[in-house]
């Protein structure tokens, strides 16, 4: 399965962005799609994660600004943030996995790339 991320960028506190990640290969196998981010000198961190079946999980700092979505297909994930903030800004990782339980942050099988997002105050 490949990955890769689009959507990143420079935005003003407030702004919105959406990311986007489309899935290749073996697709048929993926159940969780998650996003992580990673900023300097901190730890990746799990930010959205969705199933097959829509089942959605969030972490706490991005619920009511971050929407995950997926398409009808199950090969591209969405994430949309409104409301960013300096503190939002990291490299983005797309992630899936088989098993639909890694939307809880138990890692991934496969990754992409990552996408800078910056968010200037």
């Amino acid at each position: 399965v490949q990955l890769v991320e689009s959507g990143g960028g420079l935005v003003q506190a407030g702004g919105s962005l959406r990311l986007s990640c489309t899935a290749s290969g073996s697709v048929s196998e993926i159940d969780a799609m998650t996003w992580y981010r990673q900023a300097p000198g901190k730890r990746r961190e799990l930010v959205a994660g969705i199933t097959n079946f829509g089942r959605t999980n969030y972490a706490d700092s991005v619920k009511g600004r971050f929407t995950i979505s997926r398409d009808n297909a199950k090969t591209t994930v969405y994430l949309q943030m409104n409301n960013l903030k300096p503190e939002d800004t990291a490299v983005y990782y797309c992630a899936a996995d088989p098993a639909a339980a890694a939307i809880f942050d138990l890692g991934a099988d496969y990754w992409g790339k990552g996408t800078q997002v910056t968010v200037s105050s």
